[in-house]
């Protein structure tokens, strides 16, 4: 069974210090949107190779950063293998329904 650790992530906001600014601020790009709307389907953890986003990989090492930073994702290692959780209790108890408005929103092309 490999070893499941976040010792070498330690940067994940506590759940007092996220803010509705952060959130939005993240969630306003397309990529960051898409992350999360890819954990939330899911419905389990996902490592960050399987995503589909059509970016570089140094650029979705960006936007992950950027999500975990907001305090809407957690990530983990779980082996070499670097994991996603989505902190949905946590943006719930601070910010009740956002989450789901903004999964269920679709999404503007101009």
């Amino acid at each position: 069974m490999p070893q499941i650790t976040d010792e070498r992530i330690t940067d994940h906001p506590d759940v007092a210090d996220v803010t509705l600014q952060g959130v939005l601020e993240a969630l306003v790009d397309p990529v960051r949107r898409s992350i999360v709307r890819q954990l939330a389907e899911a419905g389990q953890d996902i490592r960050c190779g399987t995503f589909d986003i059509s970016v570089t990989r140094s650029t979705g090492t960006h936007h992950f950063k950027v999500l975990r930073h907001a305090g809407i994702i957690r990530q983990y290692y779980e082996g070499t293998s670097r994991m996603n959780t989505l902190r949905r209790e946590d943006l719930e108890s601070v910010l009740p329904g956002l989450l789901d408005a903004i999964l269920v929103a679709p999404d503007v092309v101009s």
